[in-house]
């Protein structure tokens, strides 16, 4: 089975470009997107000509911002919207589709923000979610996938340094976020599978920092412990244009 995630920064704006062949030749089983900035119509309608039997999406209250969706080419035994804590619930960022063997969770985790204003509400994000991707765990193993906002080591971003406590995603408090998430069980799949071999999945559009490579390590895969036997591949998938992230794959064997 393959998973593949990737945060579109707009799946209207992406559309326009390679993203639906980009997508027909990944061939992924399910797509799970970030950052979709539409309704759910919307993201129904763009992705449309891929041909997947089933498509879900969640949208933020406030229009054209963030979003997320899961195309599946097999039902899902269920599909969940939110995490269920009110605070959290009105911008679109999580859906949970139950197969039968794992829960898989898209996520699009809030950015602190260029002034880190938003950096104490994210602290209280990351405590609610664990609680809740542990909630599922109790019941059968737990994928989930996205967009992070956090690189997790120095390892994970060009410039560890010169953004260390000072930059949105690679705050102290971010880093001991997703610690948790790891400490508690739920393995970063790229490392597990890739060691410390080095690839970025977002680079800003400032600078030329693409074309550099000076990038950021920020969308994941993790998963529950129980289920690392079931993991075939870990992949980044830095040809893949259209976006200022690009896409991650995960391949399982079921």
């Amino acid at each position: 089975m393959r998973l593949l995630s990737f945060n579109v920064n707009g799946i209207r704006a992406i559309a326009g470009k390679s993203f639906i062949t980009d997508m027909r030749q990944m061939n992924a089983d399910v797509i799970c997107l970030q950052e979709t900035k539409a309704t759910v119509d919307q993201v129904k309608d763009v992705v449309a000509p891929l041909g997947y039997a089933h498509v879900y999406a969640n949208e933020a209250a406030r229009k054209g911002y963030s979003g997320t969706a899961v195309i599946s080419k097999t039902e899902p035994v269920s599909v969940v919207y939110d995490m269920g804590v009110l605070q959290h619930d009105e911008e679109g960022r999580v859906i949970c589709a139950e197969y039968d063997r794992f829960y898989l969770v898209t996520v699009y985790v809030p950015n602190s923000g260029s002034e880190l204003l938003r950096l104490p509400y994210r602290k209280t994000w990351d405590t609610d979610f664990l609680a809740y991707l542990k909630g599922l765990e109790a019941k059968k193993p737990v994928i989930v996938c996205g967009d992070f906002n956090v690189a997790h080591k120095a390892i994970d971003l060009a410039r560890p340094k010169e953004n260390y406590n000072k930059s949105a995603g690679f705050m102290q408090e971010e880093i001991d976020g997703i610690d948790a998430f790891i400490g508690s069980g739920l393995a970063d799949s790229w490392r597990v599978l890739n060691g410390d071999e080095v690839k970025y999945t977002w680079w800003s559009y400032r600078a030329g920092a693409r074309g550099k490579n000076i990038g950021w390590r920020i969308d994941y895969f993790l998963v529950s412990e129980s289920f690392i036997p079931q993991l075939k591949a870990a992949t980044i998938h830095n040809e893949i244009m259209g976006s200022d992230h690009c896409p991650v794959g995960l391949e399982l064997s079921l």
